[in-house]
Parts: C-alpha cells; sequence; structure tokens
C-alpha cells in the first residue's frame, strides 16, 4: 500500500524495545498488521549494551525512560519514537486486544501523519500446515492413556497436538519420555513461544500460564496459572475453543476431579467438538465422568476408539473441504 507521502507502508521499519515477551509478541503483532516491516524486538539492556544501530524509521518503546538509551535511538535519526504503552491484553481477549492495536495504530497514523495505517488490513499466518487442533486434558492415570492415544494415532493427519496434564513440576519434563516410546509423536515440553506444528504433541508447563492465538503461536506468559489447578485444563480449554472454534477437537482422560468442565456452555456455542475417555477405562473416573455428565460430550471411547474416532471425524472433514 502507498502512502500520501509515497513511501510504500513496508518500506517503513520498525524496531520494538521491551522487557517483556508478553508485550513484544503483542507489538510484533500489530506492526505486522500495519503492514510495516518488524526489524527486532529487543529489551532495553540490548539497546544500552550493545550500542544497538539500526535504520529503522520508528521506535516503538515500552520502558522505564532511560536517557542513554533514548540518545542513542535518536542519534540514528528515526523519523519517530513512541514512549510509554499500557499492557496489551492476551490475544484471545478478541474485543480488549483489538482495542488496544485500534489506539496503538491511531497513534502512528498520527505521529507519522500516515492515514493509511488504520486502514491495513490484520495480519494473518499463510500457508498454515494443519487443519485442526486435538486439545487432550489429563490428570491422574492420564499418562498411560495418552500413550495408547498416541500409539493408535498417524502423525499423518493434517492435525497438531497440545496437552495439558495436571503433574508435579520437577517431573512434567519426564512425561515427553513416557509418551514417545514406540510412536512418531515429537513431544515436547512448551518452554518458549511457538508455533502449533503437525505431529507434535505440545505439552502445556506447570509453573506458567500459556495462551493461543489464531496464527497458531503457543504464547508463553510470565504469569502462573491461576485458580487450584495447574496446569489449568479449564481455562486452557475455553482459549482453544474461543480461537480454533469448529477446528478444535478437545478430550479429556483419566483424573481427578472437575478441571475442564468450567466452560462447556461457551464451548458449545464455538462448535468445538468436546469427547471424553470411558469412565469405565480410566484409571480415575470423575474427570470424564464430569464431561460426560455436563451433557455436551459427544463421544465416549477407550484411548484406541478415541483415535479412531479422530482419524475418521479428520479424513470426513478433509474430504469435505
Amino acid at each position: 500500500m502507498t502512502t500520501t507521502n509515497g513511501r510504500r507502508l513496508e518500506e517503513l521499519k520498525v524496531i520494538v524495545v521491551s522487557e517483556t515477551q508478553h508485550q513484544r509478541i503483542a507489538f510484533s503483532d500489530t506492526v505486522r498488521s500495519c503492514e510495516l516491516t518488524l526489524l527486532d524486538c529487543i529489551t532495553r539492556e540490548q539497546v544500552t549494551r550493545k550500542h544497538y544501530q539500526s535504520a529503522a524509521n520508528i521506535w516503538l518503546i515500552d520502558s522505564n525512560y532511560d536517557p542513554q538509551m533514548i540518545a542513542s535511538i535518536e542519534a540514528s535519526q528515526p523519523d519517530t519514537v513512541l514512549i510509554g504503552f499500557d499492557t496489551a491484553p492476551f490475544l484471545n481477549e478478541t474485543q480488549r486486544y483489538a482495542k488496544w492495536q485500534r489506539r496503538l495504530k491511531r497513534k502512528l497514523a498520527h505521529m507519522l501523519n500516515i492515514p493509511e495505517i488504520m486502514g491495513a488490513k490484520r495480519f494473518e499466518a499463510s500457508n498454515r500446515s494443519w487443519q485442526f487442533v486435538v486439545f487432550l486434558g489429563a490428570s491422574m492415570g492420564g499418562p498411560s492413556a495418552i500413550k495408547s492415544f498416541l500409539d493408535n494415532l498417524s502423525t499423518e493427519l493434517p492435525i497438531c497436538i497440545l496437552l495439558a496434564h495436571h503433574f508435579n513440576n520437577k517431573m512434567i519434563h519426564t512425561l515427553p519420555r513416557i509418551l514417545n516410546r514406540h510412536n512418531n509423536w515429537r513431544c515436547q515440553v512448551i518452554t518458549t513461544t511457538q508455533m502449533l506444528q503437525p505431529g507434535q504433541c505440545l505439552i502445556a508447563p506447570i509453573d506458567k500460564k500459556i495462551v493461543c492465538d489464531s496464527n497458531g503461536r503457543v504464547i508463553l506468559c510470565e504469569e502462573p496459572w491461576a485458580g487450584e489447578y495447574k496446569p489449568a485444563i479449564g481455562t486452557l480449554l475455553k482459549n482453544t475453543s474461543d480461537v480454533f472454534g469448529p477446528d478444535l477437537i478437545s478430550i479429556i482422560f483419566s483424573g481427578m476431579g472437575k478441571d475442564g468442565s468450567q466452560y462447556l456452555e461457551q464451548i458449545q456455542e464455538n462448535h468445538s467438538q468436546l469427547w471424553a475417555q470411558d469412565p469405565d477405562d480410566s484409571a480415575c473416573a470423575s474427570q470424564p465422568k464430569a464431561i460426560i455428565d455436563s451433557g455436551y460430550c459427544q463421544f465416549v471411547g477407550t484411548p484406541e476408539q478415541l483415535a479412531r474416532q479422530l482419524t475418521d471425524y479428520v479424513t470426513e472433514h478433509m474430504d469435505s473441504e
């Protein structure tokens, strides 16, 4: 898009300075939604310690005021430097996040005298290599059930898996070794923000909250999970349902308690699939039973039956595309 001053939006280069990963992701998303070119997302220390040199036109600084840092940036004679921003909502908080983005876009459009920024289309990831997200929730007795499920599920399906399992924080990193045996799934605990990938089973961490966005990012947050259970299956189930809607299949396996059953009405409204392990086949029946008793569960079976049902469901809906 060519602006009124003759420059193309993508010719305008942006550097983001922020101390938190959450803010850097939000700024990155917004810069791309403006069709501007993002050069880098860095911390204040990286600017001052490395004497960061860049031909950026725009600096967005979400950090404490630092005269040395500002002097270093202004020496490169950028078009504009914006300092100080409200904390961005999480990307799944759709309305609040969109409002935060619009405020930032208005600032940029005004400071640069480029009203075209407000009309730029929102950035969307392209060439998504998967069609469905499969969310698995489990607790006591879960590892053997999840293992059996993965053993009977092909990695060639256009799906990616996100697992939330109540576990000891020190022991969670042993879970991939258990689940990886005798199948081709790549299982790993989430330790950084990353993209969903087919053939991969990402495991939610115990000590930090994660949130998904519609571009397929699994965002690692600085804050801990709220509530008694960690990770919070119900919270993550609602997040993935809000984001992926009918492209989400959620399955609740063996476990104690009712975590996962808090937001089932909203999940139904999103047209997400909700399945559960057969309580009679579960080492601990209360968690899948709570899903079944809600009246919203659409399929019940053993791990092997759930894997076959998922294969059939994905194959059928791919054929209908």
